[in-house]
């Protein structure tokens, strides 16, 4: 089973896409390089707001990888649930240190989090 505070944020997420999201069912678009370093460091200093931005602003990421996995009986609300699972894993366990960007480490944790 999934930690409480997973399935919170995932919860809390999905809420706020509705609220904000303008045109229906849009994700939020990438954020900047800059901005996406600023989060970077606020989240790893222990920053929710800024891991939740993170979080945000790369479903769109997860919604890209799924495509290649869909069926189409209905598992794709499954399937974004478990890639954002794998998304939020991702951006905790991600080091700027490394020189790999974090779209690049993060659809790894996406899809290994999908295909698992």
């Amino acid at each position: 089973m999934f930690p409480a505070w997973i399935l919170l944020t995932l919860n809390h997420l999905f809420f706020t896409l509705r609220l904000s999201g303008g045109a229906a069912s849009s994700f939020p678009r990438p954020l900047k390089a800059e901005e996406e370093r600023q989060c970077l460091e606020l989240a790893a200093q222990g920053d929710l707001e800024a891991r939740n931005k993170l979080i945000e602003h790369n479903l769109r990421l997860v919604a890209h990888i799924i495509k290649k996995y869909y069926t189409p009986n209905g598992d794709q609300d499954d399937l974004i649930s478990i890639g954002t699972i794998g998304l939020i894993k991702g951006i905790s366990t991600f080091r700027p240190d490394k020189k790999v960007r974090l779209a690049t480490y993060a659809s790894r944790c996406i899809e290994n989090a999908t295909l698992s």
